[in-house]
């Protein structure tokens, strides 16, 4: 960041007063300009005992499977996000059910949250961010071609646990190893909120 939003001067990062983060500061208004993570929000369609996956369209990971996600817009709920990227990836209106996954990724500053949901109709088709969308059965799914480990992951408890008919809610933080794979860790019980 170079310029001041509020009022256009030149901005520093430096730590404010009382604060413990370097921060963008406007060297003329002194406007703090606070960077916080992006919320990703996306569903888990299901029609009967398939899953509706869209080949993405865009970078990253273009060519690629995912669960119909994006960022979270202003003056939305995470239920009305997840609904709104289902209806502009697939086409598709959908059913939000209970929050399924949260997964934090501190490496790229953003927090993914996966709802489960029910499509109304079996009608979906590609939207502008989408090369293809189609209904999976668990045998079919793609994983050597998912996009991203919070979906990998969500799919994999999803899949797992609609087998034994009881579906909890998952915490766990995706982190990079060293080798760039990335890596998957469940956050300890006692940091669930009840």
């Amino acid at each position: 960041m170079n310029y001041c939003s509020h009022c256009g001067a030149r901005v520093s990062l430096r730590i404010p007063e009382g604060d413990s983060l370097p921060r963008y500061v406007c060297d003329h208004c002194h406007t703090i300009h606070y960077q916080n993570p992006k919320m990703v929000i996306g569903c888990i369609p299901q029609w009967e005992d398939r899953i509706l996956l869209c080949r993405r369209a865009i970078e990253p990971r273009h060519g690629f499977w995912t669960l119909p996600a994006g960022f979270m817009e202003n003056s939305e709920t995470t239920a009305q996000a997840a609904a709104r990227e289902t209806l502009e990836e697939a086409q598709a209106r959908v059913e939000v059910g209970a929050l399924y996954t949260l997964f934090n990724v501190p490496h790229i500053s953003q927090v993914h949250l996966f709802f489960r949901a029910r499509l109304l109709q079996p009608h979906f088709g590609a939207g502008a961010e989408s090369l293809e969308v189609r209904l999976f059965s668990e045998q079919d799914l793609p994983w050597d071609k998912i996009a991203f480990a919070s979906v990998r992951k969500t799919l994999q408890l999803y899949v797992a646990e609609r087998r034994s008919g009881a579906f909890g809610f998952h915490l766990g933080d995706i982190l990079p190893a060293p080798d760039q794979q990335t890596i998957y860790s469940a956050a300890p019980p006692n940091n669930f909120i009840p």
